[in-house]
């Protein structure tokens, strides 16, 4: 059988986040057996306490958003995601504000602090969510979400957007063994032709070309993108030229596909354990992918 681990002691990290702007820390905290991620809001009056349960997410339109009662926290998929591939069963997260760094936009920084930490075996046996029978879900614009028996865990994920620069792109991951080297550093991405709506809403305040893949496809105005450009706080561009806008090349051709992996990984972390079973997504998405987590917990 294999043991519950914790970490070995705390670390610290600290960025802006990706919606409000704000400067976040959050300090990752070693746990008690059967304790499970929660997330502690360090700001708010009596420091309350959530679970990290797939039941109490609130919004997926831009991240994974845990609501109880008027407290939310948000875009925690990231985190979410290393603490499971590295094998960690029981953390506390403190947030002094209302969501997770942004960091570079992937798990990558999440990742390595927690291998240069380092985790503890715990006097417990860690409890996997045995899958036995075939579940799936689907979406209202062909999302599919399927998970299957099997001995370990594991992801094919196929995304498909209506765009010259990114259409069809494959992932898959056989083992969460692969997670740091193959999927880690995969960052989030957002077409430029979604940024205005976003902007208008009052998120990505912390959105640049640093923490995020910027798809530019769509060909608009000089005067309409240099708009945009400001409003992220990035320098003018020709909005001749199209295609990937980064200050990071592509570390991997399919990195957008492998972003959307990650995040299968992170939003699966809510059912509360470890799985065994064999996920085929298409088109998957924090909103599928949320209610393929609850459905699994049914």
């Amino acid at each position: 059988m294999t043991k519950q681990q914790t970490l070995k002691d705390s670390f610290v990290v600290k960025s802006k986040g990706l919606h409000t702007g704000l400067f976040i820390t959050a300090t990752f905290c070693p746990a008690e057996v059967n304790y499970g991620y929660k997330i502690q809001r360090m700001d708010l009056e009596g420091q309350p306490i959530i679970d990290c349960d797939a039941r109490i997410v609130g919004d997926t339109q831009r991240g994974t958003v845990l609501v109880k009662g008027d407290i939310k926290i948000s875009t925690i998929e990231h985190a979410m995601a290393a603490l499971l591939a590295a094998g960690v069963d029981n953390c506390l997260i403190q947030l002094d504000g209302p969501e997770m760094p942004i960091l570079d936009g992937s798990s990558f920084y999440f990742t390595q602090f927690i291998q240069k930490t380092g985790l503890v075996e715990q006097d417990a046996e860690r409890e996997y969510l045995v899958i036995d029978k075939k579940i799936e879900v689907t979406g209202n614009n062909g999302e599919h979400l399927v998970i299957e028996p099997a001995d370990g865990f594991s992801i094919e994920a196929t995304i498909a957007f209506d765009s010259p620069n990114l259409s069809n792109q494959h992932a898959s991951l056989a083992s969460l063994d692969d997670f740091a080297e193959d999927f880690a550093s995969a960052r989030t991405f957002v077409f430029v032709r979604d940024l205005e709506p976003l902007l208008n809403m009052g998120l990505i305040k912390g959105g640049d070309l640093d923490n995020a893949i910027v798809i530019y496809e769509r060909e608009m105005t000089q005067e309409r993108y240099d708009k945009l450009a400001d409003a992220l706080g990035i320098p003018h561009m020709d909005a001749h030229h199209l295609g990937y806008l980064n200050h990071k090349p592509l570390t991997w051709p399919n990195e957008c596909a492998r972003h959307k992996l990650l995040d299968i990984i992170g939003d699966l972390a809510l059912v509360g354990k470890p799985i065994k079973g064999k996920v085929t997504a298409f088109k998957p998405g924090h909103t599928i992918n949320n209610k393929f987590a609850r459905a699994i917990l049914k």
